[in-house]
């Protein structure tokens, strides 16, 4: 009698378990990349709602996934790549029998979220399209709304001060030229140009100045060309105004330096960074770094015709003279108004360099000679 109670209770016991087995079920699905292309390794992370149970499973090299044994109730279905979640799909019920089916298309998912970017950007939604968003994300597209507003407002103010600026600066009137670029470079201080033209803008007006105004305007310049050099340290032109402003404030060993580094930028225009600085020089009074800075413009040009002129004056400037009154000219000097007159016969400085040579050849005479008693000598010759 124990036996048959004993199987009874097996049966039953059976019973049960295929009982058990028979409410489980299965979501499956596949999931297509950003790319259109089968995702292998996305990881399905699988969340009961009515209950709680968390089930994950990877996708395979054919982009597919399959988990079994999930106990039948409503999920949630997240898709994650690279540790982020892409996309989820709510309120999955699964079912007995064949499995519940959830699938991720990355690439259509990217498709409407550039689609609702553009809208969004013009402000152009759809009434679908505005369905489709979650309170985040209209949260998100009115935030970027009021951002995008600000920026284009933060834009014409600065393009205002800016143009304002430039027209100032065009117009040599320096002071309202520094009032609009300060101005500009408050509304967006990484604007290089803007911090460029401030610093054109202070020279200029130091111009204008003497003593402790002009350095201070000067000082006030080389800041915004450091300025220009920190967002920008590739512009070649930045350097060369910058190694100006420096010669101005009589820096003279930094302004070479700038130079040089503007020369290594822009190999190309050397001899025109080299051909300034001696010009500044000149005015400054600096004879001497002056006709380094030109004979430097020559050795990175050799074809740079005014440089080699404003060499040679260079040059003629420590020329001496012998007791017998001739002006004896450093070597080098008659050699560079010839080469000045080779390359630009025409040039403006032609007819200067032509007497440059002429009084080389012929000396200068520095006694005075009776001309009646020099004629009388020629007479007595002939005779």
């Amino acid at each position: 009698m124990a036996r048959y109670k004993l199987a009874g209770l097996a049966a039953a016991t059976l019973l049960v378990a295929s009982v058990s087995l028979a409410q489980t079920s299965s979501i499956a699905g596949h999931v297509k990349g950003e790319d259109g292309q089968p995702l292998q390794g996305a990881l399905i992370r699988i969340e009961r709602l009515d209950i709680k149970g968390t089930y994950r499973v990877k996708t395979n090299k054919k982009g597919e996934y399959f988990h079994a044994g999930l106990p039948l109730g409503t999920y949630r279905v997240i898709c994650e790549v690279d540790g982020k979640e892409v996309d989820r799909v709510d309120n999955v019920r699964t079912r007995l029998g064949d499995p519940t089916e959830v699938n991720f298309d990355l690439q259509r998912l990217k498709q409407r979220r550039e689609a609702l970017q553009r809208a969004a950007e013009t402000g152009q939604l759809t009434a679908e399209q505005a369905r489709e968003l979650t309170p985040e994300q209209r949260a998100q597209l009115e935030k970027a709304a009021k951002e995008r507003a600000a920026q284009l407002a933060k834009n014409r103010a600065l393009n205002e001060a800016f143009n304002a600026g430039m027209t100032a600066l065009q117009a040599k009137q320096y002071q309202q030229a520094v009032e609009s670029f300060t101005k500009a470079s408050e509304i967006d201080p990484k604007q290089h140009v803007v911090w460029a033209h401030l610093a054109d803008a202070y020279i200029g007006l130091a111009s204008s100045k003497t003593g402790a105004e002009q350095e201070a305007m000067l000082g006030k310049g080389l800041e915004a060309y450091l300025k220009a050099l920190e967002i920008k340290p590739d512009e070649a032109a930045y350097h060369n105004n910058y190694a100006l402003a420096l010669a101005r404030a009589k820096k003279f060993e930094e302004a070479q330096a700038e130079l040089t580094k503007a020369a290594q930028l822009d190999p190309a225009n050397a001899g025109r960074y080299y051909y300034n600085l001696g010009a500044l020089l000149v005015n400054s009074g600096q004879n001497e770094p002056a006709g380094e800075a030109f004979k430097k413009a020559i050795e990175v040009d050799p074809n740079y015709a005014d440089a080699h002129y404003q060499y040679g004056v260079s040059l003629m400037a420590k020329a001496q003279v012998t007791p017998d009154g001739k002006v004896v000219p450093p070597p080098g000097a008659r050699e560079a108004f010839q080469k000045y007159l080779q390359l630009k016969p025409d040039g403006p400085f032609a007819e200067a360099a032509k007497g440059m040579i002429a009084t080389i050849d012929a000396g200068v005479q520095t006694e005075y000679r009776n001309p009646a008693a020099e004629q009388k000598k020629k007479t007595t010759r002939k005779k």
